[in-house]
């Protein structure tokens, strides 16, 4: 499976999360004893706050209780993982229920089917559905185990996602948009400086545009829902009205990419990919992470823009 083939997990389709690499203490989301919705898996849980960590290493993380759970089930999660409990969210928490509903009515329904071949096939056949059914409870077990994929970020492009989250989320600061060179523009970049190293051989230059082709889609897929500071969204709102089908990898740039980076490790846990695939796909993440580190200064805004009075006055409207 490549890299453009897959589909991000319900995590892309949350509310906007906090991504954050500083070393400064960020605000925190959430205090100690509110209550929450958290992703365990595909799903959304009820849970409480029970330690907040604002220094944790990757951003903001909670130590949460799961209402209704034994206490051996209770975790820290980064904030990507967490949502407001609040009356859309708990909408979003019913309809990934009634879609892992019907995925396991229909699993069940397949199951019985293969069920009734089997008895009509003797003991053998019988045999042979339980332990596909067997699997299957082994294969999901295995999905909720896997552990994060790390991706090392060099610590000046940390440098720069301090100075990012601290110019937005303290100094009301925007990244002027539209961005160049955008995300469309540096991964083609990108790619022309890779292809000088691999001397035109035709296999490296189909993993390259797999490669570049499959960091578009996840940024596109990804902005809108966890790359963005609450006091980017209206940012955000006001370029969708301007540039309406127009993709945001071609309107953003290098500093909402890097974003991308933070979250990566979390959503390619949520993907089938096996672990000789996550470990080849890393390599080429750090590499990728090494061009844009050697070239910042190309790609990195120095100054971002003050935003207008009006425009702080239109974020208090926003969730």
């Amino acid at each position: 499976m490549t890299m453009s083939e897959l589909t991000l997990a319900p995590t892309i389709a949350a509310a906007p999360a906090t991504v954050t690499e500083a070393s400064n203490a960020p605000s925190l989301t959430f205090v100690e004893g509110e209550r929450i919705l958290c992703f365990h898996g595909p799903l959304l849980y009820e849970a409480k706050v029970l330690k907040t960590d604002p220094n944790a290493e990757g951003g903001p993380s909670y130590f949460i209780h799961y209402k209704g759970w034994n206490p051996k089930w209770d975790e820290w999660v980064p904030e990507s993982r967490t949502l407001k409990h609040n009356e859309q969210n708990l909408k979003r928490q019913a309809d990934l229920n009634s879609l892992n509903s019907k995925k396991k009515a229909q699993a069940a329904a397949a199951q019985q089917s293969t069920s009734a071949s089997t008895a009509a096939g003797g003991a053998d056949k019988k045999d042979e559905s339980k332990k596909r059914a067997r699997d299957a409870t082994e294969k999901e077990e295995e999905y909720l185990k896997r552990p994060e994929v790390k991706i090392p970020i060099p610590e000046s492009l940390k440098i720069q996602l301090v100075d990012d989250w601290e110019n937005v989320t303290k100094n009301q600061k925007l990244v002027s948009l539209p961005r160049t060179p955008n995300v469309t523009q540096i991964l083609k970049l990108f790619k022309e400086s890779a292809l000088k190293t691999v001397s035109n051989d035709p296999h490296q230059e189909d993993i390259l545009e797999e490669l570049v082709n499959g960091i578009k889609s996840y940024f596109d897929k990804a902005l809108g829902n966890i790359l963005l500071y609450r006091f980017e969204r209206q940012q955000y709102v006001e370029l969708k009205k301007k540039f309406g089908e127009k993709e945001m990898s071609d309107v953003y740039g290098a500093e909402h990419l890097l974003r991308l980076f933070v979250q990566l490790p979390q959503l390619i846990a949520h993907t089938n990919m096996d672990q000789e695939t996550i470990i080849t796909l890393k390599d080429h993440f750090v590499e990728f992470l090494k061009y844009m580190e050697a070239n910042a200064s190309q790609l990195f805004l120095q100054n971002y823009e003050n935003a207008t009075p009006t425009y702080i006055s239109a974020t208090k409207n926003l969730i």
